[in-house]
């Protein structure tokens, strides 16, 4: 079976509306469709790298996903679960991190298809990942950035208890673009923490995230 030789196929976790595991190839290809009918206003980039304006889009999502696995490592790992709702894949939701056994600090970043934005998935999908990482990976911080304009990603880690950590300045096609950097430390989670998350499948995977 998959999971005897790839123990993250066996994760999963779980909010009142969502289901965040990884997707089979078949569920990869309807992410695919997912993301090719539109994740954000065409007037808007929300990301670093326009990937999201590719006419392959789809495509590149699914290669994406299938690059993380193939390029994994226990100190050098990104796990980009599929969210699920009510049986479909709506969007991605990324929990990374380099030399996590030391460091004990994990980034995120994620997007969702449009149609499915202001339900409050967004929140649901973070706060999943900020589960799985302080409550059973044993995280002590958990980083994130956002443009300026960015008020959805921005109001949700608002809400989950993030706070600012600096800005930073990057080269976005050409033109200077200020990110805001944000932190939540394993203390201010606890206070925050108020969605109901719960994880099944993690300890036979603990060894890829360099705990073992």
């Amino acid at each position: 079976m998959l999971v005897a030789h790839l123990p993250l196929y066996g994760l999963r976790v779980r909010t009142p509306d969502l289901e965040l595991r990884l997707a089979d190839l078949a569920e990869l290809a309807r992410l695919g469709d997912a993301a090719a009918a539109g994740i954000h206003d065409p007037d808007v980039l929300p990301f670093m790298h326009p990937w999201t304006q590719e006419p392959d889009v789809g495509r590149r999502v699914i290669l994406g996903a299938l690059a993380e696995l193939g390029q994994w490592r226990p100190d050098d790992w990104s796990l980009g679960l599929v969210a699920f709702h009510d049986g479909e894949p709506i969007g991605r939701q990324i929990l990374s991190a380099k030399e996590y056994a030391v460091t004990r600090e994990v980034r995120t970043w994620s997007w969702m298809g449009r149609s499915f934005h202001g339900q409050g998935l967004g929140t649901q999908m973070r706060a999943a990942v900020l589960a799985l990482a302080f409550d059973g990976l044993g995280a002590l911080s958990a980083c994130s950035a956002a443009f300026l304009d960015n008020h959805s990603s921005l109001r949700v880690s608002e809400k989950l208890g993030y706070q600012p950590d600096g800005v930073q300045v990057d080269a976005v096609r050409g033109r200077p673009t200020i990110s805001r950097r944000l932190r939540l430390t394993r203390e201010r989670w606890a206070l925050h923490s108020r969605v109901p998350v719960e994880i099944e499948g993690l300890d036979p995977c603990l060894e890829m995230f360099g705990l073992g």
